[in-house]
């Protein structure tokens, strides 16, 4: 099905990193989160990489990132690419994009992958309210943000030790195994400044 519009690929162009782009990505995600309550998981097959490990009853994308969604005029219009769909908590979900598009990243990454500085406090509180989470889910947002960010390390690190020339290959196009250290040191070193922007 072909869904008309714009779909950024990375380094992304600087209107796709907007404030704009976004809230509205934050936004399109609480749609499909809103529309999926509807639908029973169960007895379908998902693949688990990228799934929430606490578990869940709600189909989660868990990939929102902006080169699998769709921009008219710069706003989100459509979620694509549901390889890593599978079900668990729609905070988990919201963690995901937050780690994707805010971006949680440490400064030399983000200047690999060419994300524009900013305020990146001010952006998970931007995806916070146009999510529509409460103060009680913002607190969450912040234990869920360190699921999801143990989660991709860990199914690299698997993908890695599977031994796979694709895997290797991908990997150090993409910053090596050592990027993930790199995020988990600034993740700590920042984690009370996303704390206080989500008060």
């Amino acid at each position: 099905m072909f869904i008309e519009g714009e779909v950024p690929v990375a380094p992304y162009p600087d209107w796709s990193q907007s404030d704009t782009a976004l809230a509205s990505t934050a936004r399109l995600l609480r749609g499909l989160h809103d529309a999926a309550r509807e639908f029973d998981p169960q007895g379908f097959t998902w693949n688990d990489s990228l799934a929430d490990p606490a578990g869940g009853t709600l189909v989660c994308h868990n990939d929102v990132e902006p080169s699998n969604v769709v921009f008219r005029d710069g706003i989100a219009v459509a979620l694509l690419d549901f390889e890593f769909a599978a079900p668990g908590r729609p905070i988990y979900d919201v963690a995901q994009l937050a780690r994707l598009c805010v971006p949680i990243e440490d400064d030399f990454d983000q200047d690999r992958i060419g994300w524009l500085r900013a305020d990146r406090p001010a952006r998970l509180r931007l995806v916070a309210e146009a999510y529509g989470l409460d103060r009680a889910g913002r607190a969450e947002l912040l234990t869920a943000m360190n699921d999801a960010l143990a989660r991709i390390e860990a199914a690299a690190r698997r993908s890695l030790d599977a031994g796979g020339p694709n895997a290797v290959a991908r990997m150090t196009r993409t910053g090596g195994i050592e990027k993930f250290d790199r995020r988990r040191r600034w993740w700590t070193a920042h984690y009370d400044q996303f704390a206080k922007a989500l008060l």
